[in-house]
């Protein structure tokens, strides 16, 4: 099975956010797609498969833990691994809901448009808040599409330096995907940073986090009265892209590097 690793949102290779991409000759069974990826032990693994009734290919995203419906790093370098293949200014992925996910080459950037999601206000516990290290926050909303918390609070340095429990995280809140903590930006480039931890469902922290500016980028665009952001994830690693606030869905805009091409060894038999 070809098998490329692309670094995501970031123009140098070791930052930004790794994922894998493969690209199986048939049909692979969900069992042994979750295998390959916990192998792998990126926090997303995306594979490939041409749709037999559309110019398009299906997607399917798994973390070392479990699938998941939606990843923007992950998408991202699917698309940079199929531009440099064949050289098409536009490729359609369909997830596994059926949702297109539109990507093109703009300008030397890669561009997806992923839908535009709702959140509700919450009241988080403060176990939840203690866990992250924050003694309060700004704001506290839910995504019930992304079953994702969002937290802001008021510093970006803060934001920077916060070094989570995470066993007492798991502890504290059940049944979510993870916990998206965001600060407006003190400085320009950038218009807001944050940073996703996600033990439930992935790895600890997401280095760079791109599906979830399905509702963050609508989140910071009502606050600062703006369509057009530019965002920071200050991770170890460190990330940035551009989005746009699109009446019908999100422009999300990055570049990605390709580090390895290779091939991965799967049983003949194994489907």
């Amino acid at each position: 099975m070809k098998t490329f690793f692309v670094d995501s949102f970031t123009t140098t290779r070791f930052a930004g956010n790794p994922a894998a991409v493969c690209l199986p000759e048939h049909e692979l069974s969900a069992a042994t797609m979750q295998h390959v990826a916990a192998e792998i032990g990126f926090s997303e693994t995306a594979f490939l498969r041409p749709d037999a009734t559309r110019e398009s290919y299906r997607i399917r995203f798994f973390t070392p833990k479990q699938e998941i419906p939606l990843c923007g790093h992950a998408t991202l370098a699917a698309a940079k691994v199929l531009f440099d293949a064949t050289g098409l200014p536009r490729v359609v992925f369909v997830n596994s809901a059926g949702v297109e996910l539109l990507c093109e080459q703009v300008h030397g950037s890669i561009r997806m448009r992923f839908p535009v999601y709702e959140t509700e206000p919450m009241a988080v516990p403060a176990a939840v808040l203690r866990a992250l290290g924050l003694a309060h926050c700004l704001h506290a909303r839910y995504s019930p599409r992304n079953n994702i918390i969002l937290l802001e609070i008021d510093s970006a340095a803060e934001l920077a330096g916060l070094q989570p429990d995470f066993a007492a995280l798991l502890r504290a809140y059940h049944g979510i995907n993870g916990v998206l903590v965001t600060a407006c930006a003190d400085a320009p480039p950038y218009d807001f940073h944050y940073r996703y931890f996600w033990p439930w469902a992935g790895t600890n922290e997401d280095p760079v986090t791109g599906g979830v500016q399905t509702f963050l980028t609508k989140y910071w665009a009502d606050k600062l009265q703006r369509h057009q952001l530019r965002a920071f994830q200050s991770s170890a690693r460190t990330g940035h892209m551009r989005t746009e606030l699109l009446p019908d869905g999100v422009g999300i805009y990055g570049e990605a590097v390709t580090v390895l091409a290779g091939t991965f060894y799967l049983d003949p038999h194994e489907h």
